[in-house]
């Protein structure tokens, strides 16, 4: 990219300043590393720090000690979700980005866990919490923290911003000059800071490449789509947000290459994949938010379309060979509706949304700008909503088949530690928190987890064993890496089937993954071995409920 064309652009008059400013933050941090692609090893971990509680030690020694014990040989990368200091929503209302929650561990417990284990962090770059020396200083006028975020006038018109949430879009604050109404897109704790004063996008990249340096493989941009605001725009996907990414992505590339950028954007899929930008100069990869719900509505209803047509439309985007998606149907947040935007008709999100009801979840709402609410996310277990209704002896099973979706995708795989322990919904952190998203959040204690998961026959047990088993399968093959092929193939619709081929094999694996609950007698085109059962398959193939079969196939 031209980096000086593009911060004059952002920046006019004052660019010259942050341009030589940039030049040199690059030659002072510059390290001799390589960036290294994805494998079809390269799956990816998502948990909170204290997910998993001792009182003996610091969650994060926990976690260290449990990963090693259960995970060392199958999951090499893990996202820590927001290890920082915070004052609400769950470490995302972030006080000092370069520390770490003390109730957590330290740098060095940071340390010891990325000897182990490639490790992500969360850049939660678009807004930060009002009790940070950032906000004080610049509510007490402290020329270091001059215009680092963006004041609203009350009488102005902000009808056209997008909501993600049903709450205001700014807050009063009191500050040495009297009260100022500030910027907050996500809550009254979490103000947005402004990246038209360009040092707060110097500052910003010191803490991307100080990540970089001590131990993330890969940053998360946490709500990436709102960083630039234009009054009489929606503020969200604008030009200049994408300028900055691509600002980001050329200053970690010249200082800390080994670094991958993924962005967290919760919107429609074409929105999504724009945030790889031209030619690879954003994002190395970015979020398949609309997998989630679309999983979901295939085993609620047995039938495969809606998720086959989504799948065969990703075709239509060629992907540079360093970009790819990163897949996930579970997560700290909820279920996103928006997503299915086009994919799914009104009547078919209904139905999911009394689905998600009746399995005991909740609906999170976002305000839109004609004064409405429309739902904004589902809250649940994704365990409790894939397998609510279903018979016992088919609850297992059921789980994994949907998992199976994720892990033989094309993409990176991320799995959320809830849905790898089988936890179900925690309605007591929701009901004393009075926060939605608390469901799918439980602090598990490590002496009750290491009971259930030494129990054979638990379902906990069942699915930790289902689940490692079919990230074996995936780690076995690099049919399923990144760089692999992929072709939708249309044989029944209570069926996902999928061709994985590497360009460097002379076979080709079919995954078949039955999304109903009824027994298929299976007519093939070819003769093969199945690789889960390890038996010859001539053309016919018998496939049990929520079963799912990889099928080795010589071309």
């Amino acid at each position: 990219m031209d980096l000086y064309k593009t911060l004059k652009h952002l920046y006019q008059d004052k660019a010259d300043k942050i341009y030589k400013s940039i030049l040199n933050l690059i030659e002072k941090e510059k390290v001799d590393s390589h960036a290294s692609w994805l494998n079809a090893s390269d799956v990816m971990l998502i948990t909170y720090g204290d997910s998993i509680m001792n009182q003996s030690e610091k969650p994060l020694q926990t976690l260290h000690h449990f990963l090693n014990k259960y995970l060392k040989s199958h999951i090499p990368n893990v996202h820590l979700l927001p290890m920082y200091p915070y004052t609400s929503d769950d470490g995302f209302s972030v006080v000092d980005y370069e520390k770490i929650n003390p109730d957590l561990g330290s740098w060095d417990d940071i340390k010891e866990l990325s000897k182990d284990f490639d490790l992500m962090y969360d850049g939660v770059i678009n807004h930060i919490s009002k009790e940070s020396a950032w906000v004080k200083g610049y509510l007490a006028d402290e020329k270091a923290y001059q215009n680092f975020f963006i004041p609203c006038d009350p009488k102005s018109d902000y009808s056209m911003v997008t909501r993600p949430r049903a709450l205001p879009l700014y807050y009063p604050y009191p500050s040495k000059t009297g009260t100022r109404y500030l910027w907050a897109t996500f809550s009254e704790d979490q103000i947005d800071l402004n990246y038209k004063e360009p040092k707060v996008l110097l500052r910003i990249l010191e803490i991307l490449i100080f990540y970089a340096k001590n131990g993330a493989r890969f940053i998360r941009m946490d709500a990436i789509g709102f960083l630039w605001k234009k009054l009489g725009t929606s503020c969200i996907h604008l030009e200049e947000t994408h300028m900055i990414i691509q600002v980001i992505r050329y200053v970690m590339d010249q200082t800390v290459p080994h670094t991958l950028l993924i962005s967290e954007t919760n919107v429609p899929h074409q929105e999504n994949i724009s945030y790889f930008g031209q030619n690879n100069n954003e994002a190395s990869l970015v979020y398949q938010f609309p997998l989630p719900p679309l999983v979901l509505y295939t085993f609620i209803h047995h039938h495969s379309h809606r998720l086959i047509s989504w799948i065969k439309s990703l075709d239509e985007t060629p992907l540079h060979p360093k970009n790819t998606y990163f897949n996930f149907l579970a997560s700290h947040d909820g279920i996103g509706v928006r997503p299915v935007e086009g994919l799914l008709s009104v009547e078919e999100k209904e139905s999911m949304i009394a689905h998600v009801l009746n399995a005991g979840g909740r609906i999170s709402y976002k305000n839109n700008p004609n004064g409405t609410k429309s739902p904004y996310e589902m809250n649940i277990s994704y365990v409790d909503a894939i397998t609510y209704g279903e018979d016992e002896t088919l609850k297992v099973d059921k789980f994994i088949a949907s998992q199976a979706i994720l892990v033989f995708l094309k993409g990176m795989p991320g799995i959320y530690i809830h849905s790898l322990l089988g936890t179900r919904n925690d309605m007591d952190g929701l009901l004393t928190s009075g926060i939605n998203r608390r469901i799918n959040r439980k602090k598990l204690k490590l002496n009750e987890i290491e009971h259930v998961l030494s129990l054979p026959d638990s379902f906990e047990s069942k699915i930790l064993a289902g689940y490692l088993k079919l990230i074996q399968e995936r780690k076995s093959y690099r049919a399923f890496s990144p760089d692999a092929s992929q072709e939708v193939i249309s044989m029944d619709d209570r069926l996902i089937v999928l061709k994985r081929k590497h360009p460097m094999d002379t076979y080709a694996i079919y995954v078949i993954v039955n999304v109903s609950n009824q027994h298929i007698s299976l007519n093939l085109p070819f003769d093969g071995l199945d690789l889960v059962s390890n038996n010859e398959i001539h053309q016919t193939l018998e496939i049990k409920p929520y079963a799912y079969h990889l099928i080795k196939v010589v071309l």
